[in-house]
């Protein structure tokens, strides 16, 4: 059995020789070592670093050393110092424009000192910790810049792919484009077209040897293989020169209009942070997806990743390397190659300089256009299909068009302004473009409104209400995600009016995020939408009582006899709020689950307790877990004649098919279970309750058993013999959970986790069973514990 946590320290007044399962053991400090997983990760990003670098170096037009040395800073610097554990920095894609415009109007050593300033800015930025205000960036600006970007790249490496030299903007390599193809080079074509082919089909080998192969990065294989053919067939093509080290050209004084520069300083802190801070929340989702890694790699700080970014361009740029960004391909490769640590991210920078110092003859044996035709590749990635099926579903199409002409044509700030101004006029196109609309279906008026609710569609709304009768029922759907005050005392001004004339009004909302208001339907009630839980009772006419239904919706009539069940009522009432509140918030998740069928990361073995609500105490939702629930948490062992198979089935059910990574047995105070079985006399009748409680009596025997570990709770004793009893049947249980086929197969594989719990139901407190010297011990779940 393993904790989900790390356990709190022992009390000071609680003498014990325990020491928390992930400190350091007894004896000294650990010496430092680097994961097997690390060193695997980091040779499989090298190898993709190495020829991205330099055809990134070479798209800009900034000296080839210079894709080193950013490749190499970026991995010491920034993966040392930034929030993101796992994210791979770098020259990259996203920056190649901006750096050969940089590079064309000022030269490269101006360049180099914009990267310094954009560095600085950076540093400033992640003081100020407004890292998470650069997320606020609608994503379909941020798509439609790299989309820009890469189309830019395309275009440009497209003519050294086939043999020419690029131009200085996309419209002149366009209309420079036919007199090219007619003058195409053969041998660069040749080298180009083999190099794409390879990184095309490279992923795509069939077979077990075709899944060993694909270890080793398309890229590399693209790059070495079009190399080796060139060198074989003799072809003479341009290829990577690399000067001596000593005539490296480092970063110089900035010089031209100032106005300029600052612009320059602040495209460059804009593409390098936003590419960053996406990268790194990127990341979380990419660790999430992982077994067992979220409890080993912290979440991205976002302004410490900042912080680091900034530094890792200080220095670039004083080396004279390239601007340095989070990059997603490298990091991806980082992911899942396996990396556990930032340790991954800073070997593959010094395997970058042990590359870069004696690697130099091999290097040079690489053709331009082999590097043109992999950047030109990663280019036209950056146009991702997924991303325009995005933003056209969200009705952002015209952002993410206008932003990608803009960087096309004009340049990346440019571009960037012009899809900021864009999706303000669709968010105003939208807060203004209103349809409000009034029918009468079978006696029930119907008031609908689609889209935003502000001041401006006051007016309309006021007269469509206007229509409705006095003393009509009446519902009005709100099919919109935002309503301001305005809007809402005109619609609570009407509402009270109208129900004081004797009409009913049913206020609701179809799609996920309508803000609903709720309708006060008795004077004085104060409900709130999570009181029906606490088994909350408004003061409500005891004639009130649900007794017809209208179009699908309840009304409620007076109940004559007086004696319509309080039980039924509230069964009808919780499901009209449900139906009014809840559903629209989940429609849409509950809509994709049902499409993709479950899949649930645990399974939740509870009491059936009405105390213990397992997605509050999870803070889970629709899909999360897997519950089985019985009275008294019980897993009876296999084989015994229990007349029931529901929770071996539902165990066998969980591993084998749901494929759960982790099981958790909860236990509760004050269970009725453990208390039956404290005060069970032998003999006496064999109700079905006796017979399921019997798969309890190994816990009362453990209980009594001083040799067998109990469960106790960390910083006190237990209660009474009932909590102690409670403890130590989660404990027992866990042990008839290891005796299931099923389970025990997944643990010995390592894809399965078994997990022990104790909620104490009066202090609201949760506790996790752990593992130390002396037995085991339930330890309170502390905020702190989740990032330890």
């Amino acid at each position: 059995m393993s904790a989900c946590v790390p356990t709190r320290a022992p009390d000071p007044n609680r003498t014990e020789r325990t020491h928390r399962p992930h400190s350091p053991p007894p004896g000294g400090p650990r010496r430092f070592r680097i994961a097997g997983a690390d060193v695997s990760a980091s040779i499989a990003v090298f190898l993709i670093a190495l020829p991205l670098s330099l055809g990134i170096a070479l798209a800009t037009g900034a000296p080839l050393q210079a894709g080193l040395v950013a490749a190499a800073v970026g991995g010491l610097v920034a993966g040392r110092l930034g929030g993101s554990p796992l994210q791979v920095s770098g020259p990259a894609a996203g920056l190649t424009v901006v750096t050969a415009d940089l590079i064309q109007r000022y030269g490269w050593r101006t360049t180099c000192a914009i990267t310094v300033l954009a560095g600085v800015a950076q540093l400033g930025l992640g003081c100020l910790r407004v890292a998470r205000g650069a997320l606020a960036v609608s994503p379909a600006i941020v798509h439609g810049m790299l989309a820009g970007i890469g189309v830019t790249i395309a275009v440009a490496q497209l003519h050294i792919v086939l043999g020419g030299t690029p131009q200085s903007s996309v419209p002149d390599n366009l209309r420079a484009l036919p007199a090219q193809l007619a003058d195409m080079g053969l041998p660069a074509v040749s080298v180009s077209a083999l190099t794409l082919t390879l990184l095309l089909l490279w992923p795509r080998l069939p077979g077990r040897a075709g899944r060993l192969l694909r270890k080793v990065p398309a890229a590399l294989v693209a790059v070495a293989g079009a190399s080796a053919a060139a060198a074989l067939v003799g072809l003479r093509l341009p290829k990577v020169d690399l000067p001596s080290w000593s005539n490296h050209a480092l970063a110089g004084l900035p010089e031209g209009p100032v106005l300029g520069l600052v612009a320059a300083v602040l495209t460059t802190t804009l593409v390098c942070s936003v590419q960053s801070l996406l990268g790194a929340v990127a990341v979380d989702k990419l660790v999430a997806g992982r077994p067992g890694l979220p409890a080993r790699v912290r979440r991205s700080d976002l302004d410490r990743e900042l912080l680091g970014q900034g530094a890792a361009n200080i220095v670039s740029g004083s080396l004279g390397g390239l601007p340095i960004a989070g990059v997603a391909v490298r990091t991806s490769a980082n992911v899942h190659a396996g990396a556990v640590s930032r340790n991954s991210t800073m070997l593959h920078g010094v395997l970058v300089v042990i590359a870069a110092l004696l690697m130099v003859p091999i290097l040079e044996l690489i053709p331009l256009a082999s590097l043109a035709a992999l950047v030109m590749a990663v280019g036209i990635q950056m146009v991702s299909l997924h991303h325009i099926r995005t933003v056209t579903r969200h009705r952002e199409v015209w952002v993410y068009a206008v932003t990608t002409l803009g960087v096309v044509s004009l340049g990346v700030l440019q571009g960037v302004a012009l899809g900021i101004a864009m999706a303000v006029g669709v968010a105003l196109h939208r807060l203004t473009r209103t349809r409000i609309t009034h029918e009468e279906t079978e006696g029930v008026h119907h008031v609908h409104v689609r889209g935003q609710l502000t001041f401006l569609a006051v007016p309309r709304l006021s007269r469509a209400l206007h229509l409705v009768p006095h003393g009509a029922d009446t519902v009005v759907e709100l099919d919109g995600s935002f309503m301001d005050h305005a809007a809402y005392e005109t619609l609570q001004d009407w509402q009270k009016t109208h129900t004081a004339q004797g009409g009913t009004v049913e206020i609701t909302g179809r799609h996920p995020g309508t803000r609903i208001s709720e309708p006060q339907a008795v004077t004085g009630c104060r409900c709130r939408p999570w009181t029906p839980w606490r088994n909350h009772q408004c003061d409500r006419p005891q004639s009130a009582s649900p007794s017809r239904f209208r179009g699908g919706r309840d009304r409620t009539e007076p109940d004559p006899t007086g004696t319509a069940g309080a039980s039924g009522h509230e069964l009808v009432r919780g499901i009209s709020a449900f139906q009014r509140n809840t559903a629209p918030l989940v429609r849409s998740e509950l809509a994709r689950l049902a499409r993709e069928g479950q899949r649930p990361s645990q399974l939740f073995l509870t009491c059936a307790d009405s105390r213990l609500v397992t997605s509050m105490i999870t803070s889970s939702g629709p899909g999360d877990l897997f519950v089985v629930r019985n009275v008294g948490n019980l897993v009876p062992r296999p084989g015994e004649e229990s007349g029931d198979d529901s929770v071996a089935a539902a165990i066998e059910y969980a591993v084998d098919v749901l494929r759960v990574r982790s099981i958790t047995v909860c236990g509760h105070s004050g269970c009725g279970a453990m208390q039956a079985l404290l005060s069970s006399e032998p003999g006496g009748a064999q109700t079905p309750l006796k017979r399921w409680l019997r798969h309890g009596l190994p816990s009362l025997e453990r209980m009594a058993d001083d040799s067998l570990p109990r469960g106790s709770l960390a910083g006190r004793a237990p209660d009474d013999a009932v909590e102690q009893l409670c403890l130590t049947n989660v404990v027992q249980q866990l042990e008839h959970l290891r005796a299931h086929d099923s389970v025990a197969r997944a643990l010995d594989e390592g894809t399965l986790e078994l997990h022990g719990m104790y909620f104490h139901v009066g202090e609201a407190e949760a506790y996790l069973l752990t593992e130390t010297d002396d037995g085991v011990v339930f330890d309170r779940v502390r905020e702190a514990d989740l990032t330890a």
